[in-house]
């Protein structure tokens, strides 16, 4: 599907998006910069030596471009039965300390937030974009897994270690893309048989995945906002797997251990299930019996505009994700629905809480070590601080959309407008315009179904309240 892009170049459209979006971020609490004591401890902040030396292992990043908070590097080797994976995350546990300023105010945000109008990060850039972050040339601590793959792309070992990495190259997903493509020579070379391989695990494993195009607001050089949609490349995918490996390797080693925090998401009930059936028989695209929905929903053609509404149905079957703390018996539905397995989060740390508690309990369970205490005893608490940081960037990416669609149609009301319909409900459908990239809902006839395209009149756009109305 080609980017559609619609650009706000009104001067008092600017001006009255830029208020709306900085009352936004006011209303939601989210904070426009670190305490003094904060930047001050991480500008002094240093970690430990790690024992392990592993500077002679070329390792690269692979990021959107212009990225400088670099959480993984990888080293991909092929071996006599399979594959191995080298996968570096920074260690931001050695960098915040326990019950410092950093660690509070980490607390405080649960993760990086992004905004229309800017980054909200969870450390200062002093360690996430600096002494932790993984950037080319920089000789860095961090915690090394090493996965080994069979033929098939199964995992048949892990371990994790902390060790000195120093990554060689700061890829980007275009370019590398490219160059895969054209058959050159890269680090990510075997990124794409292991990613491959490793899709076909999760096929076997009754794995699923939305991949709704991705909705980004951008901003250009001059001030002008837009919301473009693309598709994810396939290296990022294949990228993905890798992550999704690694936090598997991470539950395996805390559920042994008998101490950690799991990523869960419930399985879809009969009732959504059903829900779901029906909602793809009425589309067209029927979901046969029998077939795991995660195969259906890989198979559905992105440029067909029922698959779009049949993604938006599946939002249904994806609900509940949370968090599970455990010190002895594991949690009952310890399965992460969607990955088809137990799963943890540890290869985010700078931009994510959660994964400093999953890094140190997995190095610890590796080695055969005790966890540390501060880890320990404050596990409990982080299910708490994710699910209200989550929330918060739900609301702050909610938000910031919604005004910027305000905007981009603030001179249009009157305008009639082409929308794929996504769903309906009881006479109300939700809607989605192409040019401008916008969704909102309105009345229809009864007749309308999912999936058809039909011709709207956006009726009001009001920027400061992030609100537009459509009449079919």
């Amino acid at each position: 599907m080609p980017t559609r892009r619609a650009h706000l170049t009104a001067s008092t459209a600017q001006g009255s998006l830029a208020a709306s979006l900085a009352a936004l971020r006011v209303s939601l609490g989210i904070p426009d910069d670190f305490p003094p004591d904060v930047l001050a401890e991480a500008l002094a902040a240093t970690a430990d030596a790690p024992q392990l030396d592993l500077r002679d292992i070329p390792f690269a990043t692979l990021d959107p471009a212009g990225s400088r908070d670099l959480d993984q590097a990888f080293q991909l080797d092929r071996t006599a039965s399979g594959w191995r994976v080298r996968y570096a995350i920074a260690d931001v546990p050695g960098f915040v300390q326990s019950g410092g300023a950093m660690d509070a105010e980490a607390r405080r945000r649960g993760q990086t937030l992004y905004a229309a109008d800017g980054t909200v990060p969870l450390h200062p850039v002093a360690i996430s974009e600096g002494k932790a972050s993984l950037l080319p040339g920089e000789d860095r601590p961090a915690f090394v897994w090493t996965l080994e793959l069979d033929s098939d792309g199964a995992e048949t070992s892990h371990r994790v270690e902390r060790a000195w990495v120093r990554s060689r190259v700061q890829l980007d997903y275009p370019a590398t893309q490219a160059a895969l493509d054209a058959g050159q020579d890269s680090p990510a070379a075997l990124l794409r048989e292991i990613g491959m391989a490793r899709l076909e695990q999760e096929r076997l494993r009754g794995g699923a995945s939305l991949n709704l195009p991705d909705e980004e607001i951008v901003r250009d050089a001059s001030g002008n906002y837009r919301i473009e949609r693309r598709r994810t490349l396939p290296i990022e995918d294949w990228n993905a797997q890798l992550s999704l490996m690694t936090g598997m390797a991470a539950a395996s080693l805390m559920l042994e251990a008998e101490v950690g925090i799991l990523r869960t998401m419930p399985a879809p009930d009969e009732k959504s299930i059903d829900a779901f059936r029906t909602r793809t028989i009425a589309l067209g695209l029927p979901w046969r019996e029998g077939q795991a929905y995660g195969e259906y929903l890989r198979g559905l053609d992105r440029n067909d505009p029922r698959a779009l509404a049949a993604l938006q149905a599946a939002v249904s079957l994806f609900r509940g994700a949370g968090y599970a703390t455990f010190d002895g018996e594991p949690p009952a539905g310890s399965v992460q629905a969607a990955v088809a397995a137990p799963y943890a989060h540890v290869t985010a740390p700078l931009r994510r809480l959660v994964d400093r508690w999953g890094l140190v309990v997995c190095a610890a369970a590796s080695s055969g070590g005790a966890v540390p205490d501060w880890a320990r005893t404050s596990l409990p608490l982080v299910p708490d601080l994710m699910a209200e940081s989550t929330k918060k960037a739900s609301q702050l990416s909610s938000g910031s959309i919604n005004r910027v669609e305000a905007a981009l149609l603030r001179h249009r009301v009157g305008e009639r407008f082409p929308a794929i319909v996504l769903e309906v409900f009881d006479g109300k459908a939700r809607i989605q315009l192409t040019d401008p990239l916008v969704t909102a809902s309105c009345r229809v006839a009864p007749d309308v179904a999912a999936g058809t395209t039909i011709t709207v009149t956006c009726a009001a756009a009001d920027i400061v309240t992030g609100t537009v109305a459509f009449d079919s």
